[in-house]
């Protein structure tokens, strides 16, 4: 378990080091970048929300038959 947490450690500062490394050499201004973290941000919530609502559905489908054969 502990090996397990140690690569989990080293594997966050890692990204968090190559993230801070990539926007310091990014070649777009802070605010172009920002705004692009944001619009990836808002599309991949949305997509989650979507995948999230159309499992629902499902769900609520599959426990509806099982009801029915009650």
């Amino acid at each position: 378990m502990r090996k397990f947490f140690s690569l989990l450690v080293g594997l966050s500062i890692g990204a968090a080091i190559g993230a801070l490394l990539a926007a310091f050499f990014s070649p777009v201004t802070s605010d172009e970048l920002q705004e692009n973290l944001q619009s990836r941000y808002q599309r991949a919530l949305e997509a989650g929300r979507e995948a999230s609502a159309k499992r629902r559905a499902e769900l609520e489908e599959e426990l509806s038959e099982l009801r029915k054969k009650q």
